[in-house]
């Protein structure tokens, strides 16, 4: 959870490192106002959590604006994940389009995004609730996670899988419904996670 300045400098710069290597605001200013890719949204996203819920003065100069460009990020890049969502450090959306993740959502650190995800909440049932995933998540293109379902730290979820149950760490998740079929993880699939030495 972003609670102050420092936990938002970190959040946003790990971000961007997950993305290009590097730590440079003024590569972030780049990115934001020319680049083409999924960052924009995340760190629209990641403005409109720390500044929501400040003081006046913080809320006209900054959180409004944030939420005019976020909403604009939501139609230009088919993606929708409000910033009530609880989101880890290293943050990376890999191809944009599609992905819709619930407001109720808890996620990790140095979690990976595919097109065509959803993370949505269930109203009913056992699995009743949102999602929670672990650190060091991948999900594939086109996976889906409904429901109260816990997944592990360092599990990999294969493209179009459909999880219906919880996923202990360092699984392999495939198929439909999903199920494991290795205990090798996500290694391989999340890269760039040594940011915490540059911050």
């Amino acid at each position: 959870m972003i609670l102050n300045i420092m936990n938002f400098r970190k959040t946003v710069l790990s971000d961007y490192y997950r993305v290009t290597g590097s730590i440079s605001w003024l590569g972030i200013v780049k990115q934001v106002l020319f680049g083409g890719g999924a960052y924009q949204y995340v760190f629209w996203m990641r403005c409109c959590r720390f500044t929501k819920g400040k003081n006046f003065l913080v809320r006209i100069m900054f959180y409004y604006p944030s939420k005019v460009m976020l909403r604009r990020a939501t139609y230009k890049f088919g993606i929708f994940i409000p910033p009530e969502a609880e989101i880890g450090a290293g943050f990376y959306i890999g191809h944009f389009s599609g992905i819709f993740v619930n407001r109720e959502c808890q996620i990790g650190r140095n979690c990976n995004i595919s097109q065509g995800v959803t993370l949505g909440k269930s109203n009913r049932g056992k699995n009743k609730g949102s999602p929670v995933l672990g650190d060091n998540v991948y999900i594939g293109p086109g996976a889906k996670i409904v429901g109260g379902i816990r997944v592990g730290n360092n599990v990999a979820i294969g493209a179009n899988c459909v999880v219906a149950k919880d996923i202990p760490d360092n699984a392999v998740v495939v198929g439909v419904p999903g199920e494991v079929i290795s205990m090798y993880g996500s290694v391989g699939y999340i890269n760039l996670v040594d940011y915490e030495q540059y911050l």
